[in-house]
């Protein structure tokens, strides 16, 4: 008989470099995520108007520089409300009649890219910011 040498892969049971390699890859995956997560969270812009959708139509457009209380009626003969109010450059749900109220609970929103979503009445409000026309698209 022939002496063979049985190759093993490494594996968490040897102790094998496999494993450490793996875990060193998630770790530094993870911290890149997580970077990248919290660039997109404090370098996003200041919103200046509130778009509101109910059931995936146009609802209304609302300046954010504006204070305004904005009744929200839906279902099919208007029993359902939610109240949006916006104040001091914030937009917040102050109340709702459905039953979960989420929404209602929901802190205020004001920067680009935020939303409030009441998914029983089927309304979304998102904060959006207007783009310049004089800013150029390309900086050579």
């Amino acid at each position: 008989m022939m002496n063979q040498e049985i190759k093993t892969t490494p594996t968490v049971k040897n102790g094998g470099r496999l494993f450490r390699n793996d875990v060193i890859f998630i770790v530094a995956l993870l911290l890149v995520v997580s970077a990248l997560g919290l660039c997109f969270y404090f370098f996003r812009g200041e919103g200046d108007k509130v778009v509101v959708t109910v059931d995936g139509k146009e609802f209304g457009t609302y300046s954010l520089a504006e204070d305004v209380k904005v009744e929200i009626r839906t279902g099919a003969q208007n029993e359902e409300v939610n109240v949006l109010v916006i104040r001091d450059g914030l937009a917040y749900m102050e109340t709702a009649t459905c039953p979960d109220g989420i929404c209602a609970d929901h802190k205020p929103i004001s920067r680009e890219g935020e939303s409030i979503v009441c998914l029983p009445h089927k309304v979304v409000i998102t904060v959006y910011a207007t783009e310049e026309e004089d800013a150029p698209d390309i900086v050579v």
